[in-house]
């Protein structure tokens, strides 16, 4: 796919796009504002992509801790988190902004506009759902009305999101006589809108998943969504930055800051594990091909570990051991794929959409959390996978996808393959926090997974981090609707109960 990427001139729409400054009850006129008729669709659609894919990095940043793809400073374990810039982000650039898009493109006639913004509401309110469990829809984005919003039950939000997906699907397949056509704005597809159309059926279908564990959903409905959806790598929903004084954040961080000694990521143990032979021992290769695509070995900044060291990540809530008890040395790559300058920010993939068929394929034939056997329709979506990412990060994955650890067969496949290979393509992706509470953190699922290294005055010893608390920021905290309570954060949401 041909990048969409953030210049410069964002900085100057995103300085009069339609926004509470404050926060979104705010029913006074920010100094400075544009008038709302004075902003065409296209002012508003850029800042819209670009601060959905924003909040659900910040989110990532905080569940990636979760699911063990790295720690603070190498190894330090994420405690209790309310998400509250994603919150923030949501409820002050997002929200408000799509409300205005979708009465502009009424007004017009702007079908497939409005398709569009229908997705990215989808998006961004399954998100909230699957952070926070009920959140505020039905009465936000209306101060003068709601001074307080309520919550609305998360189930009824989750089926609105679908219901988005579904209306903007049927738009999308249909005509648009209003002669708007949807162009640079677009700074996830150019205004491709077979694009978005798969990008729809793709994240319903990633939906109707999580929706399978409480009987919502059955597999059978999510290959129908995901077999309408993401054909190649050219349909990933990315954002791409165009380096200073644009930079990707990982990058940022894990690379200027640590080289300036102040806060980083490096690799946790949980990932490298299932990528250096430990978890899966190879047969005829050494290691995974994605390392050195993505990651360094070193004993310091700039200073390369050993060449015959094995890769070695961070304990999550260790002292900076490995799990062979030596010191872990895998850190964030100064190029790498996710920490170059310009390295996209990624929201779903081709490739997670085949490891999404492969699951479904799997459990529609009754597969189960340790059965064996999978049928030629799932297994080609499981390699496929694989192959998309590998394509992706730019490196040949024929003699990894050849090795016995690998290509195990269709008789022999079990649910943990999957979910291996979809976890190190979704490095850094939401997504992989909900595959974790879907299966309860199972070690079955999630080969080698276990609870993060606590010390005795751990306030929840023994507890897996399930959800965010709701935040304590300016909005919530006058709001008597919104009780942040940080006890809730090892309570599942309906979603995964």
């Amino acid at each position: 796919m041909k990048n969409k990427i953030i210049k410069l001139i964002l900085s100057l729409i995103a300085a009069f796009f339609i926004t509470s400054c404050s926060d979104y009850l705010d029913v006074n006129t920010q100094p400075g504002q544009k008038d709302e008729d004075e902003l065409a669709m296209k002012d508003l659609l850029a800042p819209v992509l670009k601060n959905t894919v924003t909040s659900n990095y910040y989110a990532a940043s905080v569940v990636s801790n979760y699911t063990q793809y790295f720690g603070g400073y190498g190894y330090a374990a994420q405690g209790q988190s309310s998400c509250a810039s994603t919150w923030s982000v949501m409820y002050t650039d997002v929200f408000p902004n799509l409300k205005l898009i979708k009465e502009k493109a009424a007004e017009s006639g702007a079908t497939h506009y409005k398709a569009v913004a229908d997705i990215i509401t989808a998006i961004n309110l399954s998100t909230a759902v699957e952070l926070w469990g009920d959140v505020v829809y039905s009465e936000a984005t209306q101060p003068e009305t709601y001074q307080y919003p309520s919550l609305d039950d998360g189930e009824t939000v989750y089926s609105q999101a679908l219901q988005l997906l579904d209306d903007a699907i049927s738009a999308l397949q249909g005509s648009d006589s209003s002669g708007i056509i949807m162009e640079d704005e677009d700074m996830i597809y150019g205004g491709d809108l077979d694009k978005w159309l798969r990008a729809a059926y793709t994240y319903k279908a990633r939906l109707q998943l999580k929706l399978m564990k409480n009987g919502g959903t059955s597999a059978s409905d999510v290959l129908t969504s995901i077999n309408n959806g993401f054909t190649s790598n050219d349909d990933d929903f990315q954002l791409s930055y165009v380096g200073a004084p644009s930079n990707n954040p990982y990058y940022t961080i894990n690379v200027t800051q640590r080289s300036t000694s102040n806060y980083y990521n490096a690799l946790n143990d949980q990932l490298i594990s299932l990528m250096n032979g430990n978890q899966y021992p190879f047969t005829s290769i050494t290691e995974d091909p994605r390392l050195s695509a993505m990651f360094v070995k070193e004993i310091g900044v700039g200073v390369s570990a050993p060449a015959t060291d094995p890769w070695r990540g961070f304990m999550n809530g260790g002292d900076g051991e490995s799990s062979d008890g030596e010191s872990g040395n895998t850190f964030y790559k100064d190029g790498g794929f996710h920490t170059s300058s310009d390295s996209p920010l990624i929201l779903i993939t081709y490739a997670e959409a085949m490891f999404i068929k492969a699951e479904a394929e799997f459990l529609n034939a009754g597969g189960t959390t340790t059965s064996t056997g999978i049928n030629s329709a799932g297994y080609s979506a499981y390699l496929a996978g694989i192959q998309a990412n590998m394509d992706k990060l730019s490196v040949s994955g024929s003699s990894y996808l050849a090795d016995a650890s690998v290509d195990v067969g269709e008789a022999n496949l079990q649910l943990h393959n999957i979910m291996r290979e979809k976890y190190i393509a979704n490095i850094h992706n939401t997504e992989t926090y909900n595959d974790f509470r879907r299966y309860d953190f199972s070690s079955d699922v999630f080969k080698g997974l276990d609870i993060r290294i606590q010390q005795p005055d751990d306030e929840y010893l023994g507890q897996w981090y399930r959800r965010a608390y709701y935040p304590e920021t300016g909005e919530t905290n006058s709001n008597p609707n919104i009780i942040s309570d940080e006890s809730t954060s090892v309570t599942d949401i309906w979603l995964f109960q």
